[in-house]
């Protein structure tokens, strides 16, 4: 289980994350995003705020299709439910504190993604497999969704194969420290 001062990191991206406080009411991560990577895929964190302070570099966000960067000092609040993504426009890396109020299981969230990211499990996009995001929907569905597919669609189709998915041995969470995946 993650817990404030624990680090993670992305080698598919090169991110690198210290959680900070985690509360049921705030999660704030530390985090440093160099620059080149492609923009994460639009998405929403249905019941949460997200938002961020950038401390140096510049982190472009797309909010609802209109593109902001935010600088040192700087930050961005993004309310529940709005479709957005982010990515390190420049030659500089961001270095940037995160916000989710609530938490919710967002943390858990981050270190699945990284340990799938560990074990080359993500497509050039970073979206992981069908099965594997069968496995996801319904433990992670409250704190981030992917805008394409369509939520009823990518739901109803997850729900669908999650049996397959399971008797595959596919998860709903991975740690960094569980040994490599077989998957």
């Amino acid at each position: 289980m993650t817990s404030a001062g624990d680090e993670i990191a992305n080698p598919r991206t090169g991110q690198r994350m210290i959680f900070q406080t985690i509360t049921p009411a705030l999660l704030e991560i530390e985090s440093w995003n160099p620059p080149h990577v492609p923009a994460e895929l639009e998405h929403t964190h249905p019941y949460q705020e997200s938002g961020g302070r950038v401390l140096s570099g510049t982190v472009r966000f797309s909010v609802r299709g209109e593109q902001r960067d935010i600088g040192p000092g700087e930050s961005i609040t993004i309310p529940a439910g709005i479709p957005h993504h982010f990515w390190i426009p420049g030659e500089e890396e961001a270095h940037w504190i995160g916000t989710f109020r609530p938490a919710l299981n967002t943390a858990a969230f981050f270190e699945t993604y990284f340990a799938l990211a560990r074990d080359d499990k993500l497509d050039e996009h970073g979206m992981p497999s069908l099965l594997q995001l069968a496995a996801m929907v319904p433990v992670f569905g409250a704190e981030i969704r992917p805008t394409s597919p369509p939520w009823p669609l990518l739901k109803a189709i997850t729900t669908v194969i999650a049996p397959l998915a399971r008797i595959r041995g596919y998860r709903a969470t991975y740690t960094l420290t569980d040994p490599q995946t077989m998957l």
